[in-house]
């Protein structure tokens, strides 16, 4: 039994000393965990808003629309193709040294990347050299994204409660959403305070230099987290019987024995990660240059669609300890595959309401199959090899998917001049992930639920 498993084992007369310092403890890791996975998110999303609807302007002023789009989101590509890389990287650490030195190296690194986006001068001052570093810069935040989500998730789902653990990862995953909202709040503030003209000149760079407020939440996790208790259990496993628990090439080995389960936890995101980007990026380009809605208009849109959506993340986590992991995605991802077509039919309309429906109920959809998968994809390998191959599997769903979409429906959109295929590909993506769920097996069964003393995940990898 793990450290979490005893202390969630509370005695009849109550709590200790000791188990209620653990519990506030945990409190404030899932307050830290929340805070850094949000300004995170947000550094990393802000690019895409920006992508969407300043890029362009600032970095490819000689374009034509389309194509300074095009451009724009081919930017917004490469810090997905940079994830897997950094989640490559962060996991081998991560397993070998720790959970929390990853996090805090990514989240550090993200902070200075986001800080210095904001200080490139535009195309027009220093020419082709504006984008070469913006996109090294987008390569950074990506190497950062990558590697920060399972570090995160795994502080958060391992050092909670085996039961709760469901609970626990949603509090890494509820940071998406928040930084959604902080991303188009700071640039509804800055366009509803200076004019478009400032706004595209500078305005759009003061969202980017508020990154450094991710500084003390780096310095507060440094200073006051301890590690995971499974991670420290291997440590001193490994120093008392002399053996090689600590795994020395953690990918390779998870490579070796995982790879099946690494693709398919990749599948688990495919639905997840398309209607989201398409929403917060997507719609956005799609809703300002071809239907001709206002900007702030689609702003509020997209920022009150994930407040809303914030409390099922955290409801679908919490539900996947008390029925399993599987039932929530099964029922999101099928979910998305009926409403692809009604999404872009709403949308099409050009009514502000209608867009808030299509986007709000995507939403609620893709949210119920991404609030469980933090927990779910940890429990579904070793916890020696558990950073390096939920990392994988992660990431390998952001190149194929996430990076990819926005630019993907724009051409698409471009080519065919409707939304139909764009459809068919959500749909796609839906049934990917419904294929994937029903084929994995479940970490948190019946019997698993009804032991107080078994560990979701465990009989799946037990020798």
């Amino acid at each position: 039994m793990t450290r979490s498993a005893v202390d969630s084992n509370t005695q009849a007369g109550g709590l200790s000393d000791q188990e209620r310092k653990k519990k506030k403890a945990h409190r404030k890791l899932l307050g830290a965990g929340l805070l850094g996975s949000s300004i995170e998110w947000y550094d990393f999303f802000l690019y895409g808003t920006a992508a969407a609807l300043v890029f362009p302007h600032v970095f490819f002023p000689d374009s034509s629309a389309l194509m300074g789009t095009l451009l724009s989101f081919s930017t917004f590509w490469a810090g997905f193709v940079a994830r897997p890389i950094g989640g490559l990287v962060a996991g081998h650490f991560g397993d070998k040294y720790g959970r929390k030195p990853a996090v805090v190296t990514c989240l550090l690194l993200m902070a200075v990347a986001t800080f210095l986006i904001g200080a490139i001068p535009s195309a027009s001052a220093i020419g082709v050299v504006a984008p070469i570093l913006l996109v090294t810069l987008r390569f950074i935040q990506g190497l950062a994204c990558g590697g920060q989500w399972g570090g995160i998730v795994l502080l958060l789902t391992e050092s909670a409660s085996p039961k709760k653990r469901g609970f626990s990862g949603t509090f890494g995953q509820m940071g998406v959403s928040f930084g959604v909202v902080l991303g188009n709040l700071v640039f509804l503030v800055a366009t509803a305070t200076i004019s478009n003209e400032a706004f595209l000149s500078w305005g759009w760079r003061v969202p980017f230099f508020a990154s450094a407020l991710l500084f003390p939440v780096v310095l507060y996790i440094q200073t006051k987290v301890e590690d995971t208790p499974e991670f420290l259990e291997l440590q001193e496993d490994a120093k008392k019987n002399q053996k090689d628990v600590v795994v020395q090439a953690p990918l390779a080995q998870a490579l070796k024995d995982h790879w099946r389960k690494i693709l398919l936890g990749c599948g688990l995101l495919a639905a997840t990660n398309a209607l989201f980007y398409i929403s917060i990026a997507g719609v956005l380009s799609y809703g300002t240059t071809e239907l001709g809605l206002k900007r702030n208009s689609l702003l509020i849109i997209s920022l009150l669609s994930a407040l809303l959506t914030v409390g099922v993340v955290l409801w679908s986590g919490k539900m996947s300890d008390k029925i399993g992991r599987r039932p929530m995605i099964l029922i999101g991802a099928a979910a998305i595959v009926v409403w692809a077509f009604p999404y872009f039919w709403l949308i099409n309309t050009k009514s502000l309401p209608l867009f808030f429906i299509a986007v709000t109920v995507g939403s609620v959809f893709q949210s119920m199959t991404y609030g469980p998968i933090a927990a779910y994809m940890g429990e579904l390998f070793a916890p020696n090899v558990r950073y390096s191959a939920a990392s994988l599997a992660y990431q390998l769903a952001a190149i194929t998917v996430s990076g990819g979409t926005p630019f993907i429906m724009t051409a698409l959109i471009a080519k065919t001049g409707t939304t139909t295929w764009v459809a068919v590909f959500v749909a796609l993506m839906g049934l990917v992930t419904f294929f994937s769920a029903w084929v994995l097996k479940e970490t948190n069964p019946k019997e698993v639920r009804d032991d107080p003393n078994a560990i979701p995940g465990a009989h799946l990898y037990a020798r």
